[in-house]
């Protein structure tokens, strides 16, 4: 299935695919404001993103105001999503994620696409809501690509990772009109399979909370790219360990080299090739 998408907007939603047709891998860096310092003590967020951009990752996720401190060399190869949302681990909500800059904004400091954070079932999900709906009019006005972060999150949510949460989750994103959507692996490969054959836009799954080994990530990445993910956001996991390059290196590998491309299902999903072969 395919969409009408402006010239524009379909060129650099394919530009996000530097390295494979066959997925795309994404580190976000926007936790900074959320959690506090991500980089170790002697370096800086642009020998980070350096080390990211040797690995072959194909995007980084950083706020407005990290744009200054990174090396414009880094992007020659690689895209820049700047994080429109945020909120820090210390509010009376932290759930409620709030806008800190704009559409306008991002294509004026460079950005190949913007990303918006939404917490489905958050006592301030009706801002949350408003906001990714608000962002992606202006995306359409700028041709922009859109990522929405869509999370099962809140003090109704029992479970994050009930696949019928995810898929919702997923559902609203693509109605709202987000390019691409960042959710959480629901359970298994078959129930995430049922959520991404779903799907009219790529879905990417989430790091999430980091693992004990890296054999542990690695797996992971396997499991989420046999449920039919398009790629992976994975952040946590990669710069809070020992040897981020050769980590995301091997993750980046993984994605690139996966059986079944996600570049022509940019603008319509097909995972068919993936599900055969998780299925088989």
């Amino acid at each position: 299935m395919r969409v009408n998408t402006h010239f524009a907007r379909s060129l650099r939603l394919r530009r996000l695919y530097h390295h494979s047709a066959a997925g795309l891998m994404v580190t976000p860096l926007d936790h900074s404001i959320s959690d506090g310092p991500i980089v170790p003590s002697g370096s800086s967020i642009d020998q980070l993103v350096g080390q990211l951009a040797a690995a072959g990752v194909d995007a980084v996720v950083v706020h407005k105001g990290s744009v200054r401190y990174i090396g414009v060399e880094r992007f020659a190869a690689m895209s820049l999503i700047v994080h429109l949302s945020a909120s820090t681990a210390h509010a009376p909500d932290p759930d409620a994620k709030y806008l800190v800059t704009g559409v306008e904004d991002a294509v004026r400091l460079g950005a190949d696409a913007v990303s918006v954070h939404v917490n489905l079932g958050s006592a301030d999900e009706r801002r949350q809501v408003a906001d990714l709906g608000r962002i992606a009019d202006d995306c359409d006005r700028w041709n922009l690509p859109l990522m929405a972060m869509m999370y099962p999150r809140g003090p109704r949510i029992a479970d994050p990772r009930d696949p019928a949460l995810v898929a919702h989750a997923v559902t609203l994103a693509a109605d709202l009109g987000a390019d691409l959507v960042k959710t959480v692996f629901a359970g298994s490969a078959a129930e995430m399979l049922d959520i991404t054959a779903a799907s009219p836009v790529p879905v990417l799954v989430a790091g999430g909370a980091p693992r004990a080994s890296e054999t542990d990530v690695l797996g992971f990445v396997r499991d989420a790219l046999a449920g039919g993910a398009a790629g992976v956001a994975m952040g946590r996991n990669i710069f809070a360990s020992a040897d981020p390059e050769r980590l995301a290196g091997k993750i980046a590998r993984l994605v690139h080299q996966f059986p079944g491309g996600h570049l022509d299902d940019l603008i319509g999903g097909q995972q068919n090739d993936r599900r055969q072969a998780v299925l088989a």
